[in-house]
């Protein structure tokens, strides 16, 4: 998949991405209940029974680090479904495309994201005004709102 981009493999911009989930999913140092009641803190982590942090009370303060430390896994899992779902050519897309998918990736998951059959397909071609366009064609950019209309204006400008 995205075999015509192979020109670089270069690693995405971590930093910029957590700034950017920071706005889209908010960050909160202290364990919270999400909107399904479950038990979640700092860029919107879902406490697992393998964390730390699982039977904390809602209220407990999560230190800067660990939001920083959850995050960076949560953002390896959301680039490892990136992978699964577009193949290795997926660390060949231009930093700023792997930084939009990533962030839906984040928002949505996999299951979602890989029913955006046309933008995906318009991804895999190199066309970003196409698969800016697909992806305003959805539920989710009707869903999502500022960040849907933010990501696709990027994705149309690379």
């Amino acid at each position: 998949m995205v075999s015509s981009l192979r020109k670089r493999s270069k690693p995405m911009n971590r930093e910029s991405v957590f700034q950017q989930l920071k706005i889209d999913e908010g960050v909160v140092y202290e364990v919270y209940l999400d909107h399904l009641n479950y038990p979640t803190f700092g860029v919107g982590h879902l406490i697992k029974e393998s964390d730390g942090e699982f039977g904390y009370k809602v209220g407990t303060k999560i230190s800067p680090e660990r939001v920083a430390e959850a995050f960076d896994q949560d953002l390896d899992i959301a680039i490892s479904e990136c992978t699964v779902l577009y193949g290795e050519g997926f660390c060949y897309l231009p930093d700023e495309v792997q930084q939009i998918l990533v962030n839906m990736m984040f928002n949505m998951g996999r299951p979602r994201l890989s029913k955006f059959k046309k933008m995906n397909e318009a991804i895999e071609r190199g066309d970003w005004k196409e698969a800016a366009k697909e992806g305003r064609d959805s539920r989710w950019y009707d869903q999502v709102g500022f960040r849907a209309q933010r990501l696709m204006k990027r994705l149309e400008n690379v």
